[in-house]
This record gives structure tokens, sequence and C-alpha cells, in this order.
């Protein structure tokens, strides 16, 4: 029993010195993980955000942008409710006014191109399909996302915007 209790307290000595330096390969885990989730984080709010410049020739817009504000006001006051979809492979645009009435005489001229990799700009036509309904006479090429760039004009207002559709 003498010898027992001799083990016993030769170890004891040694395990109350233990070093600290144990928890280093978890605190780079831990510190690792940290970076991760602020990456993560920085993920989400980068495709959940603005996805980019407007337009290739910032400095000249930054110049006019007052007028870019008064254009967007105009806009803004028309109150029309636009929506887009795919519907067989072809966009589809749902234009209404302010109060819910469709717009039957709209004309829009729309350019399709990808957000990402090749632009492949594809120039899009839309005639009616019922009421305030307009659809696009063809396809587009390819499956995946489309950034569609309208410009909508009805009894002499204009107004544009894109919007962004997945092709089947």
């Amino acid at each position: 029993m003498t010898m027992a209790n001799d083990i016993w307290s030769a170890r004891r000595p040694a395990e109350a010195t233990r070093s600290s330096w144990r928890f280093y390969p978890l605190a780079i885990v831990a510190a690792m993980g940290f970076v991760f989730l602020v990456n993560a984080g920085m993920i989400w709010t980068a495709l959940k955000t603005f996805p980019g410049a407007a337009s290739d020739n910032g400095f000249d817009e930054s110049n006019t942008y007052n007028g870019v504000l008064a254009a967007a006001a105009q806009e803004k006051a028309l109150g029309w409710q636009i929506a887009t979809a795919m519907r067989d492979g072809r966009a589809e645009i749902v234009l209404r006014d302010r109060r819910g009435h469709a717009l039957d005489a709209a004309v829009i001229a729309a350019e399709a191109t990808r957000p990402l990799g090749p632009e492949n700009a594809t120039t899009l036509g839309f005639s009616q399909a019922g009421e305030g309904i307009y659809r696009a006479g063809a396809a587009l090429p390819l499956a995946g996302q489309w950034d569609l760039a309208l410009r909508i004009t009805e009894g002499g207002k204009t107004i544009h915007l894109t919007r962004r559709v997945v092709a089947p």
C-alpha cells in the first residue's frame, strides 16, 4: 500500500504542472472556425445584395447622377407593377398600373445577358399575350440565370429596369 501511495504521489506533481500549451490545437481549430464563419457570412452577403457595377461608364454617370436620380424618381412615381416569370422557356412580363389595371399598349425592348461568365447577349422581342401579359418571341438559348434589361414604354412614359430570371 505504501508503494501504491508513492506511485500515486509521484504522478500528482507531474499532472499539476501540465503546460497550458495543450490547448493550442484547440485554439487553432477555433480560430479557423471563426475565419470560416466570417467568410461564409461575406459570401452570403455578396450573393444576396447588389450584384455589382450597373454600367461600364461609372465616371460619366457619376457626373450626371442627379439626372439619374430624377429619372428614377419619375419612373417610381408612375407606380407600375412589373412581374417577370419564365413560361415554357420564354420570358413573360406582366404589367399593371398603380391601380392594378393591365397596361395593354406597352412596347417592350429587352436584352438578356448572363450575370456571370460569357455575356451571351440576346435581344428579345415581346408581344402581347393577354391582359397586360407580354411573352418573349423566343426562348433563351441556355439554361440558368439571365438578367433582363427592360425598356418599357406605354402612353409616352418610359421605365428602365433590370429583372433576373432563371431559364429551365
